[in-house]
């Protein structure tokens, strides 16, 4: 019931509630989250902590598939067509976040400060990350979706330009949407293939030319929003039919799996029916990771439900991953050079490990993107990118304790 950054939905179903395919299931009023429905028809059979991909113990819903798939009502009568003032109240009602998996609200990105002017909607197609391909599919089998998405946050903001940003070896897909596109206020940018094209401050720079400042700062800032083209499908999928989000499309790839695939599943179907829908392994992996390899989240398990940020399922073999051993730091400086953002890493490391967490913050450790590269460049095989997000958890930790301790005692009540 945590399928988005935010407040987490409470269920507002039961055990034994019978549910439909796109069914509300469990929501919240605050403002930062997004409801979830029900990605099949079938009985509620439990409401109760699970292990989720992450390999924490989560609140979750558990339906038994009836296999018939009956789909509730949609967000709104059929035939009515939405005004543009009614655009960000249904893309919430919808349940749509980031879907190339940082799972940011849409309706909160499409409600910047009022003193903020966004001049560019940038719609993400770079998928920089190695083996992962849904967003590419999504672009040559739904461009005209895509495109139809774009204008209406357009609608949304009538001074903004629109771009989708594909890398070069994607051909086929700035082939077909420049083909297709036939509104003069969208553009289809292709850029250079590198890593991390596809994070937002990267592509930003790229589009456009600007930086966006240090933390806090976020896109609109610099006049820009950023979705996903999986997102602008779903915003498409609302608008023209009224449906929420109840599946998405997840790539299941690495040379441990039989038949690798892209697959269009329902939410909160379990990882290892995806792997059987694919042939299963070919050998028992090394490493089973949720999303590509540089970024990636490490799985305990394959009974887990994907959810709305799983974009892969990556399995790898003793030939193409190993588990390195850590050794210390030779201050080779390959780190340094390697980081997107700047920053010093083999510093941050060591502000995190001794746990000062104000040296590791002071020297913009919260700016650390998580892309890997620092990384996947060390020759001491460092676990660089968990130590800065131990140390980013702990920053915004020693926050909300300070926000708590902060409040009237009424409001703590």
């Amino acid at each position: 019931m945590s399928q988005h950054i935010g407040a987490p939905c409470s269920a507002v179903v039961a055990k034994g509630d019978r549910v439909l395919v796109g069914q509300k299931i469990a929501d919240t009023e605050a403002f930062v989250s997004a409801p979830i429905f029900s990605g099949v028809s079938g009985t509620v059979k439990a409401v109760e902590p699970r292990m989720t991909i992450a390999g924490s113990l989560d609140p979750c819903i558990v339906i038994e598939n009836d296999g018939k798939y009956e789909r509730a009502p949609g967000l709104f009568e059929p035939g009515h067509k939405p005004e543009p003032s009614e655009y960000v109240k249904i893309i919430r009602s919808a349940g749509i976040v980031g879907m190339g998996g940082a799972c940011f609200p849409t309706h909160v990105k499409l409600s910047p400060p009022k003193d903020r002017v966004i001049k560019w909607i940038i719609v993400n197609g770079a998928e920089c990350e190695p083996y992962l391909s849904c967003d590419n599919r999504i672009m040559l089998e739904q461009p005209d979706e895509i495109l139809k998405g774009l204008e209406y946050v357009l609608e949304i903001f009538p001074q903004a330009q629109g771009v989708i940003a594909i890398e070069n070896n994607k051909p086929e897909a700035i082939k077909i949407l420049t083909e297709r596109n036939k509104n003069p206020r969208i553009t289809i940018m292709p850029h250079k293939v590198k890593y991390p094209q596809g994070a937002e401050k990267m592509l930003i720079w790229s589009v456009t030319g600007q930086e966006i400042p240090q933390v806090p700062a976020l896109p609109a800032d610099v006049g820009c929003i950023i979705l996903n083209s999986r997102t602008t499908w779903q915003i498409w999928l609302a608008l023209t039919c009224g449906l929420p989000v109840t599946e998405r499309v997840i790539s299941v790839t690495g040379d441990a799996v039989v038949e690798p695939k892209n697959l269009q599943v329902p939410l909160g179907i379990s990882v290892r029916e995806l792997i059987g829908a694919c042939g299963g392994f070919n050998e028992e992996p090394l490493k089973v990771l949720a999303g590509g390899p540089m970024m990636g989240l490490a799985m305990r398990s394959l009974d887990v439900p994907a959810v709305k940020g799983t974009s892969g399922i990556l399995a790898l073999t003793k030939k193409t991953a190993y588990i390195a051993e850590e050794s210390a730091c030779i201050r080779c400086g390959k780190c340094v050079e390697a980081c997107p953002m700047h920053l010093e890493p083999t510093l941050l490391d060591h502000a995190v490990r001794r746990r000062d967490y104000a040296t590791f913050e002071a020297h913009g450790g919260m700016n650390c993107i998580e892309c890997g590269s620092c990384a996947y460049s060390c020759p001491a095989s460092r676990h660089l990118t968990q130590s800065y997000k131990n140390g980013k958890a702990a920053v915004m930790a020693e926050r909300r304790k300070a926000a708590a301790a902060k409040q009237p005692a009424e409001v703590k009540k």
